[in-house]
C-alpha cells in the first residue's frame, strides 16, 4: 500500500492513499495549489476525495477540489456545515458502507467537537489491504479485525500537556478542549491494545501537535507496544 503524506497537522491535512490500481486522498485541508503539487499534478488520477469533518484544516481545499471534478465523500452534517453543494458530493452515513473502483469504505462516527465526523476502514479488492484512518478523536469506540495498515491520531501526551498548563504555555480551556476532541499517546496504546495486530504491517502516526508532543518518544513507545513498523507523519 502507498500513503503519502502531503500535510499533517492543525496548519492542514492531506494523504494520497492507493492500493496500487485506485489513489484516494483522504482530508483536502490545504490550499488545491499544494494539494496538485503533492500530487505531482496528477490530479486527473484520484477516484475521489474522503473529508473527515469541517474543521478548515481537514477540508479547506474542498471547493477547489469539487470544481476539479473529483467526488467528495463526507457526512451530511459535514456537508451542511460547509454549505456545500452538487453533483459530485457524497454523503456517507456511520456503519454504511459504499464502494470506490476497489475500495469499500465503512465510514464510523468518532468523538470530535463538529457536526458529524467521521473515521474510515478501508479494505481493497484488488490487494490484501485494510485500511484503518482515524484522526481528531478522543475515542473511537470500535473494534476492528484485520487491519493490515493504521493512521491515527496522536496528538498529545497527558504529561507534556499538563506540563505545558503549568508552565503556562497552553491555556486551560485549550487543555480541556483537547482532552475531548484529540487522540492522546495514552488514548491511542489503548485502542492498539483492544485491536487485532496481527497483521498490521504499518503504523503511521498523524496530526502531532507540535508544543504537546515528542515524536520520537511517541514512535518508540509505539513500537514497542506493538513490535510493528512505525512512522511519524509530519506534525503542525
Amino acid at each position: 500500500m502507498e500513503i503519502t503524506v502531503l500535510a499533517s497537522g492543525s496548519k492542514g491535512n492531506c494523504y494520497r492513499i492507493s492500493d496500487g490500481s485506485t489513489p484516494l486522498i483522504i482530508e483536502c485541508g490545504i490550499s488545491f495549489k499544494n494539494i496538485q503539487r503533492g500530487l505531482n499534478f496528477n490530479t486527473s488520477e484520484i477516484a475521489g476525495c474522503l473529508v473527515t469533518h469541517e474543521h478548515a484544516d481537514h477540508s479547506k481545499a474542498v471547493k477547489d477540489v469539487l470544481k476539479a471534478g473529483i467526488d467528495v465523500y463526507t457526512s451530511q452534517g459535514t456537508i451542511d456545515a460547509l454549505g456545500l453543494s452538487g453533483h459530485r458530493l457524497r454523503a456517507l452515513k456511520s456503519k454504511k458502507q459504499i464502494d470506490i473502483d476497489t475500495w469499500t469504505v465503512l465510514p464510523f462516527d468518532t468523538e470530535h467537537d463538529a457536526a458529524e465526523p467521521l473515521g474510515f476502514l478501508l479494505a481493497s479488492r484488488s490487494a490484501d489491504i485494510k485500511f484503518l484512518f482515524a484522526t481528531d478523536t478522543f475515542y473511537v469506540r470500535y473494534k476492528f479485525q484485520g487491519l493490515t495498515h493504521i493512521a491515527i491520531e496522536c496528538n498529545y501526551a497527558d504529561d507534556i500537556l499538563r506540563a505545558n498548563v503549568d508552565a503556562g504555555l497552553i491555556p486551560t480551556d485549550l487543555k480541556n478542549r483537547l482532552l475531548k476532541s484529540h487522540f492522546s499517546l495514552e488514548n491511542v496504546k489503548e485502542f492498539l491494545r483492544a485491536n487485532d495486530m496481527s497483521k498490521v504491517r504499518e503504523i503511521h502516526l498523524i496530526h502531532l501537535s507540535e508544543t504537546n508532543a515528542d515524536p520520537e518518544r511517541f514512535k518508540r513507545e509505539i513500537r514497542q507496544l506493538t513490535g510493528k513498523p512505525t512512522f511519524i507523519s509530519g506534525g503542525e
